[in-house]
């Protein structure tokens, strides 16, 4: 098998995984209007699918995961939008998906600075250590403290965080329960914090 195939059946397995989440879940109600056309469907089931477990993915991310072109993204994101299967929002630079109507504003902008490494691991350190202060912070994430109080500022603005003693993560059970959810999109720390989850819901903000 040449290089050419491998990729080409690399990029098949990739999008037979995924489709079968898409194919299952209840949202993803595009294949059934579009059996007639089984190649597509399968590469919107796929996005579906992968969506469905990686909400908030933006443009990029799911292009390069499903190791589709940019223009076959864009024209089956478009497709599955027109259906009503997903809906983007704008994330700053980025354009973010997630499926249509299972997030509200608040959750749709956590997903998206959950998908930010520093972000999340703040988040998630903060879930898991309500009294963790700045310095705590950087030095677990091993960043500097300006990068901390820099995105402190971010979350702050965008409604997930409150500063006025310390640090507070707003609607901590809901940030906890996308992170739940999603942990294994999300990587280690948030897979870790999911183990001790239960532990965790008696936090009130």
């Amino acid at each position: 098998m040449g290089p050419r195939e491998s990729v080409d059946e690399e990029k098949r397995a990739t999008l037979r995984r995924f489709a079968a989440v898409g194919a299952a879940a209840p949202l993803a109600r595009f294949s059934e209007s579009a059996a007639a056309e089984s190649g597509e469907s399968d590469a919107r089931d796929a996005i579906a699918g992968y969506l469905s477990t990686t909400p908030g993915a933006h443009f990029s991310k799911i292009r390069d995961d499903l190791q589709l072109g940019t223009g076959e993204t864009q024209h089956h994101l478009r497709r599955l939008e027109e259906a009503g299967t997903v809906e983007r929002y704008r994330d700053g630079d980025y354009k973010r998906f997630v499926p249509a109507g299972r997030f509200d504003d608040f959750e749709k902008t956590a997903l998206g600075y959950l998908r930010r490494e520093t972000p999340r691991g703040m988040l998630v350190e903060l879930l898991r250590r309500p009294d963790a202060t700045a310095s705590d912070l950087a030095e677990v994430l091993e960043v500097s403290p300006p990068t901390v109080s820099k995105y402190a500022g971010e979350l702050e603005e965008a409604g997930l965080l409150d500063r006025e003693d310390g640090y507070a993560v707003e609607r901590p059970e809901t940030v906890l329960l996308l992170l739940v959810r999603h942990a294994d999109s999300f990587g280690g720390r948030a897979s870790e914090l999911a183990s001790v989850a239960d532990e965790l819901i008696r936090y009130e903000g």
